[in-house]
């Protein structure tokens, strides 16, 4: 049984595309050079992101900052001025009962009405709260930090690094990267060229072991037997071949694309396609080149 082959790489023909369009500042490879999996393929103009995780930095130091600042409180320095408050308050309201003791101990009632009385009264009272006051900030200065606002420092300082992250994503996103081990078989991009989302910029595989996608026809495909062992024949010069291995059956059938050139060739069908791999140095062919398959199959009247 006869089939047509097409050469591709053993990892299949990866066609490496950016996930968001933009201007190419640098292709980072050449055609038929090996390539790393993770190494740059290219890389986008990303100067605005740049910019924006600068401007992000800052903002994550700030909140840092923010949250230290909360953290040390309070300031050495914050301390005796309310302290000295608090004594000057705490002065004020003794004074204040001293003065209304001694009002109120006259033995002559009569030498202050009641309405100053009250206004003494009412002024050691006032003395009184202003120096409490003055204790209870003296109080909640030295406590510290107030726990919620740490937590929500804290929270600032999470978003600000997660927004930092975000942009430092989109900045990798810029750079294509190889996934394989692999030579570059193709580049279809240029530095200055703007390129579009998922287009094919650089097609690459692994070319140590080649495969051969073959097209059987939907009606010889009964007599295709999994393992089978056939021969690939370089068109043009049928003394260069090579033992083929069976790799698999695609379990799928698919509508011919693979043409041959041949006036008898059939376009209106489909077919099953099995793939083959040899040795690179086996034969001199190339990814996207055809072949002629020979493989062994049932007979036609067989079953």
């Amino acid at each position: 049984m006869a089939g047509a082959g097409l050469v591709e790489a053993s990892s299949e023909n990866i066609e490496a595309a950016t996930p968001v369009p933009g201007l190419v500042i640098e292709v980072l490879v050449e055609v038929g050079k090996p390539v790393k999996a993770g190494a740059p393929l290219l890389r986008l103009d990303g100067r605005d992101i740049q910019a924006e995780i600068e401007v992000r930095k800052t903002l994550v130091n700030s909140a840092r900052l923010q949250l230290a600042r909360i953290k040390s409180l309070p300031r050495p320095e914050d301390v005796p001025p309310f302290e000295a408050r608090v004594k000057a308050f705490e002065a004020d309201a003794q004074n204040a009962k001293d003065q209304l003791k001694r009002v109120e101990a006259m033995p002559d009632k009569r030498a202050m009405s009641e309405e100053d009385l009250g206004r003494r009264r009412f002024a050691s009272l006032t003395a009184e709260a202003r120096a409490a006051e003055a204790r209870a900030q003296l109080a909640l200065l030295k406590a510290g930090a107030w726990t919620p606002d740490v937590a929500l420092a804290e929270g600032d300082i999470a978003a600000a690094e997660a927004q930092l992250r975000a942009s430092e994503v989109a900045l990798e996103r810029l750079t294509v990267r190889s996934r394989i081990d692999g030579e570059i078989l193709q580049v279809n991009i240029r530095p200055g060229e703007y390129a579009l989302a998922a287009s094919p910029l650089v097609v690459l595989g692994n070319t140590d072991i080649l495969h051969v996608r073959v097209d059987i026809d939907e009606n010889d495909a009964w007599r295709f037997k999994s393992g089978a062992k056939a021969v690939g024949f370089v068109r043009g010069n049928r003394e260069l071949n090579t033992a083929l291995e069976f790799v698999r059956v695609e379990p799928f059938v698919v509508p011919k694309r693979s043409l041959t050139g041949s006036s008898i060739e059939r376009v209106d069908t489909r077919v099953m396609q099995v793939l083959f791999k040899f040795p690179r140095s086996a034969i001199p062919v190339y990814v996207g080149q055809q072949m002629d398959v020979s493989i062994e199959a049932a007979p036609v009247g067989g079953k």
